[in-house]
């Protein structure tokens, strides 16, 4: 009897801690961010880095130490701009250091942070660059910058490619040789002919680390566009490639337009304005996607796509509900578009999280596929919330066999992307 009773008392104990270590976490009780600068979190050792922008506009970093569950914090730049759009991203260079990118929205700065590989928890002082090529503005008349997406490719000699909304209110790239201490000048490498400065293409990236960059993007902001279509092309050793591996364009002989690379979804008035969620890759390094089609602004779609030599395959995941910005009364909503989100696992194409609206609150959940997404099996991460869980993401570098973890935003406050009240949580498998 007595050895069943402490059984019993060590079961119980055990069934406590695991359903402790279940539990979602904060990282922070004062952090948003958008889904249009990343990696805007990677696993570096036992640590995740991650980052965002504070209701002041403070921008902060944080390492999540996975063995001892503790954060540290580090200011990245004090009120820089309350925006959502100015969440920094991170990549770890080919020497150790890891950088974090990000801008203001539509101003005219790239601000880099470093963080010595020998340092503890404390990035350097903010670096202004200007990438701005007078050749490339005379041919794209707009001067603007949002959004950083850097990504470190080891088999071009550690070069770290960055991605963003720049020159001519389109898709810009620019890239560094020396571990991010210098840049070349920025080039525009999607514009629709004739130019116009008024439309923009969004684009999401996902990158081995090795040699290949994944991209996917839409002809603009669903918004805007009376349709809006999905994209996709990847780069290698120098060139852009349809996903059947025809080559576009070279670096060289950029840009290229939309209708140049490979059409994933084609928006009609039936199916809706699609936009972008995710991307990532297979194990045989194809492309996976995450995309929505919108029939109505009440309900955006969830879509999964996969690539193989028979070309797309995409299936429906599930509705989401309607947009979760939380607009004023009498109001007509600003950004109808704003969906949930979705994020695919970094190593493991299977699975996916998402946010989706159950009995009005948006909470996220975990789906897997052993069928290319003929199927799902869903595990609940949020249930009965008060509040609205939206835009989860997997930190880059998570390999499969690691615990998983993804972080999202929970909302007290979202009015719009400059008005808002959030905070980031955490939750590890």
């Amino acid at each position: 009897m007595k050895w069943r009773a402490i059984i019993a008392v060590v079961t119980v104990f055990i069934s406590i801690t695991l359903s402790g270590q279940n539990q979602p976490k904060y990282a922070t009780q004062d952090g948003t961010w958008c889904w249009f600068s990343d990696p805007r979190a990677i696993k570096v050792d036992e640590s995740i880095i991650t980052g965002w922008v504070k209701a002041d506009g403070t921008i902060e970093s944080a390492r999540i130490n996975l063995q001892t569950d503790s954060i540290s914090f580090s200011e990245l730049y004090y009120k820089l701009e309350a925006d959502d759009h100015d969440n920094p991203a991170f990549v770890l260079a080919g020497n150790g250091d890891i950088l974090s990118m990000y801008t203001r929205h539509s101003r005219k700065d790239l601000f880099i942070n470093r963080l010595d590989a020998t340092s503890h928890f404390t990035f350097s002082g903010a670096q202004l660059i200007h990438p701005w090529s007078d050749d490339e503005l005379a041919r794209f008349p707009r001067m603007t910058m949002t959004y950083a997406n850097p990504f470190h490719l080891e088999k071009e000699n550690n070069r770290i490619y960055c991605f963003g909304r720049w020159t001519g209110f389109k898709p810009n790239m620019m890239w560094s040789d020396d571990h991010g201490q210098t840049w070349s000048e920025s080039k525009v490498f999607i514009t629709n002919y004739p130019f116009d400065s008024n439309n923009r293409p969004y684009v999401k990236y996902f990158s081995d680390g090795q040699s290949k960059i994944h991209i996917v993007f839409t002809d603009g902001h669903p918004r805007d566009e009376p349709t809006n279509s999905v994209y996709y092309v990847y780069y290698e050793n120098g060139a852009f490639y349809k996903a059947n591996d025809e080559q576009i364009a070279t670096i060289e002989t950029l840009p290229f337009e939309p209708k140049d690379a490979s059409v994933v979804f084609t928006s009609n008035e039936k199916e809706g304005r699609a936009w972008i969620a995710d991307i990532g890759q297979d194990k045989q390094g194809n492309p996976v996607l995450l995309y929505t089609k919108s029939p109505t602004e009440q309900n955006h779609e969830y879509w999964y796509a996969s690539y193989s030599d028979k070309g797309w395959n995409s299936s429906k995941l599930c509705d989401s509900g309607k947009w979760f910005p939380q607009t004023p009364e009498g109001q007509n909503e600003r950004e109808p578009h704003y969906f949930g989100g979705m994020t695919i696992h970094p190593d493991n194409s299977n699975v996916v999280y998402l946010s989706r609206q159950i009995n009005g609150v948006f909470e996220i959940e975990r789906w897997e596929t052993a069928n290319n997404g003929k199927t799902w099996q869903q595990e609940p991460i949020t249930q009965n919330s008060e509040l609205d869980n939206v835009r989860p993401y997997v930190p880059r570098g998570l390999e499969a066999s690691d615990q998983e973890v993804v972080l999202w935003m929970e909302n007290q406050k979202y009015i719009h992307y400059t008005d808002y009240k959030t905070s980031i949580k955490y939750w590890v498998r």
